[in-house]
């Protein structure tokens, strides 16, 4: 490789505030592994950081102040009220959660220091213990740290509101101007919104990227687009870049294209980046990296759509991919680990782990051992492709990813980690005395029994999720889960017993599931938590896909597919017609407040049908017997 040639990977807003979303630490660390002059940056990290400034604050309330007194918000009206203290403790706020001040949150748990805007009133909605204090119960007497956190969490949500009210419609922590990308047919909402004079936000984040190009001069730009909430600050960060050096080369990639993008065709794409490019993306990059050395022609690039002659083409020359074992370890380096933000919005133990903490991020093997469920992307790469590293391997990795971080936390991000790697890892970490502490995501599969959880433990597994979906041995059956209610019950019972959090990931509105269904499966979460199975879990509403069982074959369940318009663009989610005709937006309401409470310790003996009482229609009691989970337990002592 010529030694001026460098490739900068971008994580673009928004992503997650408290660690780095890892997919540039993977391809740095990849690219280094070759030899490549590979370089990192966070904008998303860089951009809440440039906002959440005094001087940032200014700019804010300048487009506040513009905006006419009666349009404005109840968030906006109450920053505007309480600016000049907004002003003077963002800067002290924001070292907090990046845990550079820690003296600071007696006086921020003492809700005298940060100003209070709408967000606030959520703790009203706590139940008080007599305390006079709503969070005594979730902080006791020296929870501290962790009571001021979660009040700079809701004080930063404030500033969120704000910013999205005052300044830029679609503004979000998270899914930032998702509605832009997700399962859009064609690219003109995006085309509109990048073509509107740009906000606040999108001025900031031009010279943000700006700022970057030129500390690394790079020749080749990636931008990594896990989800639809960062593909529209990507295309913002490449317009400018094109304005300002069209000579830099632009690659698109990651969790957003390899999904959604599979059927690209509109060639206006093309005037912001260079490439796009699907599935994992180490063959890809390296191809495009040869291909624009001159070492290999266009026609043998892979996986990657190009404009040739006005036209998208996509380009696919036949190569065996990089093997798992090979892809390298991933490096953070260049990237600014002491400047990430732990918030804490859930008070419950085990929610907090996905915004608290920086944690390195990890896969154990490449794809799904299982690839059966009926409602996940079983026919996509990332899902189909299985393939392992050794224990050693992972260890090494895990070793060296320690040595240059310096943090011994470990979020293992496999779609669900193979009980087999996963006991020869815990036997390899227990072998070099190596002490981390980790938590990932597996199926509840009988293979994982008590000893297991035991050997996980020991070997510094804090906390497991996995999918139960919708508690339903009916409905599991069609889903090719492969698991039952009561199996769960046992396994996650074994995770629980060994000191392990247990998160479970449930689903709503599956096809063929009925009002009666919801209930049932509702009781069985119930009693999931009042036996100590599970600490924490979150409703999802199921969404049928075009790459899933579901949406290739939909009569085998029961339902009819509503036909998309043509198709250009993004092309994911797909509408159906079920013939149960069951209102899950309705019931879906009742299951997050039930959740929510089961989550705090709350409401979990009540009848579910408590959580229905907004239904029009006469709620039915659950058919499941009430100690049916404790007497599953019970009789596999």
């Amino acid at each position: 490789m010529p030694t001026d040639f460098r490739v900068l990977s971008f994580i673009p807003p928004m992503t997650q505030l408290n660690t780095p979303y890892p997919s540039t630490a993977y391809l740095t660390g990849f690219l280094r592994s070759r030899g490549i002059d590979a370089v990192q940056e966070d904008l998303a990290l860089a951009l809440v950081l440039q906002l959440f400034t005094p001087a940032g604050l200014e700019a804010v309330r300048g487009r506040a102040l513009a905006q006419p007194e009666a349009q404005r918000s109840g968030s906006v009206h109450a920053f505007l009220d309480q600016f000049a203290d907004y002003r003077s403790t963002i800067g002290p706020a924001i070292a907090y959660l990046q845990g550079r001040d820690s003296t600071l949150a007696h006086r921020i748990a003492a809700r005298g220091l940060l100003p209070e805007g709408p967000r606030f009133s959520a703790l009203d909605a706590y139940v008080d213990d007599g305390s006079g204090d709503p969070l005594a119960w979730a902080f006791g007497a020296l929870g501290v740290q962790d009571k001021a956190r979660h009040l700079c969490t809701l004080y930063l949500n404030d500033l969120a509101d704000v910013l999205r009210d005052a300044v830029d419609k679609r503004f979000e922590f998270v899914r930032y101007a998702e509605s832009l990308a997700s399962s859009q047919p064609t690219f003109d909402p995006l085309a509109a919104a990048l073509a509107a004079p740009p906000t606040l936000v999108d001025d900031m984040l031009s010279d943000l990227t700006l700022g970057a190009i030129h500390r690394h001069k790079p020749t080749l730009v990636l931008l990594s687009v896990p989800f639809p909430g960062s593909v529209y600050a990507a295309f913002r960060i490449a317009q400018a870049i094109k304005a300002h050096n069209p000579h830099i080369r632009i690659a698109l990639g990651g969790g957003f294209a390899n999904t959604e993008l599979r059927e690209l065709s509109d060639p206006r794409v093309f005037d912001f980046v260079d490439f796009v490019t699907l599935d994992a993306g180490e063959r890809p990059v390296l191809s495009l990296i040869e291909h624009l050395h001159g070492q290999r022609g266009r026609q043998r690039l892979q996986r990657t759509f190009v404009l040739e002659n006005g036209a998208v083409k996509y380009i696919n020359f036949a190569e065996p991919d990089i093997p798992f074992e090979d892809v390298g370890t991933p490096t953070w380096d260049g990237l600014p680990l002491d400047r990430y933000l732990s918030l804490l919005d859930m008070l419950n133990p085990m929610h907090r782990l996905w915004s608290d903490g920086r944690w390195n991020k990890l896969t154990v093997a490449h794809g799904c051992y299982w690839k059966k469920c009926s409602f996940c992307d079983v026919s996509l790469d990332y899902i189909g492709r299985y393939e392992t590293a050794t224990a050693e391997k992972l260890a090494d990795r895990i070793q060296q990813i320690v040595e240059e971080t310096g943090q011994t936390g470990f979020h293992f991000v496999d779609e669900a980690a193979p009980p087999k790697a996963l006991k020869a890892l815990a036997e390899e970490l227990i072998r070099r005395q190596l002490n981390i502490s980790w938590w990932g995501n597996i199926r509840f599969e009988k293979t994982f029994t008590p000893e297991l959880a035991e050997l996980l433990a020991q070997s510094g597994c804090i906390a497991m999720s996995g999918g139960l979906e919708v508690a339903s041995d009916r409905l599991l059956n069609l889903m090719k889960k492969g698991v039952s209610v009561e199996q769960v019950a046992r396994v996650t019972k074994g995770f629980s017993d060994a000191g392990i959090l247990v998160h479970a990931y449930l689903m709503y509105g599956f096809p063929t599931q009925t009002l009666q269904d919801t209930v049932d499966a509702l009781e069985y979460v119930r009693q999931l938590f009042e036996a100590g199975c599970i600490q924490s879990g979150f409703f999802h509403r199921f969404s049928c896909t075009v790459h899933s069982p579901v949406g290739m074959d939909p009569t085998a369940y029961g339902i009819e597919l509503i036909p998309l318009p043509p198709v250009s663009f993004a092309k994911n989610d797909i509408g159906f017609i079920d013939p149960t005709g069951t209102d899950h937006d309705a019931l879906g309401q009742g299951l997050r407040k039930a959740i929510y409470n089961y989550m705090h310790g709350l409401c979990v003996e009540d009848d579910v049908r408590r959580w229905f009482e907004h239904l029009p229609q006469q709620v039915p009691r659950a058919t499941v017997k009430r100690g049916k989970i404790a007497k599953a337990l019970a009789t596999h002592h």
